[in-house]
């Protein structure tokens, strides 16, 4: 059975972002199912093959409906696929995000999105006592010409409370996101 992203997957989301409106979508949602089910499968097995070296705890893939209530943008439809793979818990914390998407847009994010209040004080005060273990992964060459680093645009604007502006450490005690990404191209996703 093939596990790999159907190849059908791009042309259908490039013919949404033409059409994206309920009556279209209705009218192709039977390729829709058929192509979201092999995605599923898709996913599923990557998750199978993560848990042979981490502890993924559940796979999700988010549904193609946008919640629109708040947004100014009133298109009805995701014109990509978005999965999550969390970790075991409380063990373990963070996880992973595959973002399918045509045009060389696709992606994978590995980290700790948004973490609690308690998880977030905990990270920033390791970062204030040591940050060389950190530094020491994200500032070799390899790694940077992988991921891209942490991301910078999830960060609060000064020290956070109880944190020094001058800390020698304030560009991670700052951050309120903790992930590395590596992009796709659509080839990419495409191969086995």
């Amino acid at each position: 059975m093939n596990q790999s992203i159907p190849k059908e997957t791009f042309s259908f989301f490039k013919k949404l972002t033409k059409n994206n409106d309920r009556d279209w979508f209705n009218e192709h949602k039977p390729e829709f199912k058929a192509i979201e089910a092999k995605v599923k499968s898709a996913y599923n097995y990557l998750g199978e093959l993560m848990d042979t070296h981490d502890q993924i705890e559940k796979i999700k893939v988010f549904r193609i409906y946008r919640d629109v209530r708040f947004s100014k943008n009133k298109l009805p439809y995701k014109t990509h696929f978005g999965g999550s793979f969390a970790r075991k818990k409380p063990e373990l914390r963070g996880g992973y995000y595959l973002h399918i998407q045509p045009n060389n847009e696709s992606f994978i994010a590995a980290g700790f999105w948004e973490p609690n209040k308690e998880d977030l004080l905990r990270i920033r005060k390791e970062f204030e006592m040591d940050s060389e273990p950190i530094r020491a992964i994200v500032d070799q060459k390899e790694f940077k010409k992988f991921y891209k680093n942490f991301n910078q645009e999830y960060k609060v604007k000064t020290a956070p409370k109880g944190f020094d502006i001058l800390d020698p450490n304030i560009d991670l005690i700052r951050l309120k996101s903790f992930f590395v990404v590596h992009e796709f191209s659509d080839a990419q996703v495409q191969s086995s």
